[in-house]
């Protein structure tokens, strides 16, 4: 907007409203690009954009209907961009796809524990690769991080002076940033991997990708603005069980993020430097083989104990309901889990263990037979997570159906095999963590 032509009252209002102006100059860039990158739509899009600023207009001086319309349409055209430019699987993905399954079955006849990460390893990049790290700044008495000022080792000259150029250091402002330079486009230079540890609840990373263009970085989306996230994948480290490997397959590069449940681990292939939209899958399904440990372990203590016969075989026979292949949470409810006496008194406690927590999941809730007694059972593990020395770790808790305060809890051990490896196309999931 030329604010030395304004003239209407909303024209006014935004000119005298930096925060509203700023707002206009993205949705202005916004437009402009998904104009230019949607050839065959303009005139549908240029329709769309008069009926906006008509439905505009009508704020006049209300900055905070300005404020809310802007931002709705600046998140509508943004969305529009994104799927008009975003990449899709070509018949090399499709075969990369193939090539990973038919790999992870071969794997799994020597390994059926970890085919996956067995065909991983062999195709992950190791070298041509440089890595480098955060410094502390001197200059705060906090404890705080920045882009380095001196070049890291394995840094040419000419990749820090576009470095340095393109003021990368920003992408560090809200946690400690660790930095990769590869090939990730085959043009004989290196790009950038920016990995930004962001804390919260969910212990988050983002992972942002540059494109060195020239005599600078530039980040894979170029949205500028605070509704567009632009970073090309996240990773929850408490609350799922997500990590990514960069792998070279048939010349190409992929970002292979992986997000894990019980019985099932997907694997999207992620074009690291293209918009996302549809993409390759690879999806590995296991079957576990559940037991519970006769002697439990505390692990606050390191103290042990052995479980009597009885209730050993109880927690068997309850494991023997839960299914061996994939979550069912809480199941459907439409029956109780152990019988409810006759007053009825807290009857909604006989159908399932109660709400979880986001910090495990949920594989199923089964009754649990004791001596005769009824306790209401519950299989929880860490979204399959899953170890060479202690396979899947997961607990199994169990209560009175009236007495929450007599939960106890037994350790779990899950033994995988894989069951079977598909391909497919479609959207990336689970990138926030739900």
């Amino acid at each position: 907007m030329d604010c030395a032509k304004a003239a209407s009252t909303v024209e006014k209002t935004i000119c005298a409203n930096k925060a509203l102006y700023e707002l206009d100059t993205l949705m202005g860039g916004a437009y402009r690009r998904l104009v230019k990158s949607s050839l065959q739509e303009q005139s549908e899009l240029k329709t769309a954009q008069r009926a906006w600023l008509k439905t505009r207009d009508q704020c006049a001086e209300n900055v905070e209907c300005l404020d809310k319309t802007y931002r709705e349409r600046l998140q509508g055209l943004q969305r529009q961009w994104s799927k008009a430019v975003a990449y899709i699987p070509d018949d090399v993905d499709r075969q990369v796809s193939e090539d990973l399954r038919l790999g992870i079955q071969a794997a799994s006849a020597t390994d059926a524990e970890f085919p996956l990460e067995r065909m991983l390893d062999s195709l992950t990049i190791k070298t041509g690769t440089t890595q480098f790290s955060d410094v502390k700044d001197n200059d705060s008495d906090r404890d705080e991080t920045q882009f380095p000022t001196t070049t890291p080792q394995g840094v040419t000259r000419d990749e820090w002076k576009a470095l340095t150029a393109s003021k990368i250091e920003g992408a560090g402002e809200y946690g400690n940033s660790s930095y990769t330079l590869m090939d990730m486009d085959g043009d004989g230079r290196r790009d950038l991997v920016v990995d930004t540890y962001a804390g919260g609840t969910g212990l988050f990373s983002y992972i942002e990708t540059f494109h060195r263009s020239a005599d600078r970085f530039v980040r894979r989306t170029d949205v500028q603005g605070a509704e567009s996230g632009s970073s090309l994948l996240s990773l929850n480290d408490r609350g799922a069980n997500q990590s990514v490997d960069w792998i070279n397959v048939r010349g190409r590069i992929y970002a292979a993020y992986r997000v894990s449940y019980y019985g099932v681990d997907k694997l999207y292939l992620l074009n690291p430097l293209k918009v996302t939209g549809t993409v390759p899958i690879v999806t590995v399904n296991y079957r576990y083989e559940l037991s519970v440990p006769k002697v439990q372990k505390d692990e606050a203590d390191g103290s042990s104990a052995t479980l009597d016969d009885a209730l050993h075989e109880a927690l068997t026979q309850a494991l023997s309901k839960v299914s061996k292949t994939e979550a069912k949470d809480i199941g459907d409810q439409s029956s109780p889990l152990c019988p409810i006496p006759p007053t009825g008194v807290g009857d909604g406690a006989y159908y399932s263990y109660g709400p979880g927590h986001y910090t495990f999941e949920i594989v199923g809730d089964m009754p649990v037979m004791v001596a005769g007694q009824c306790y209401i059972g519950r299989l929880m593990d860490w979204f399959g997570g899953y170890s060479l020395k202690d396979g899947l770790y997961a607990q199994l808790v169990m209560r009175k159906p009236d007495l929450e305060e007599s939960e106890r809890s037994y350790q779990v051990i899950g033994k995988r095999r894989m069951i079977e490896v598909t391909t497919s196309n479609g959207a990336v999931e689970g990138d926030n963590g739900g």
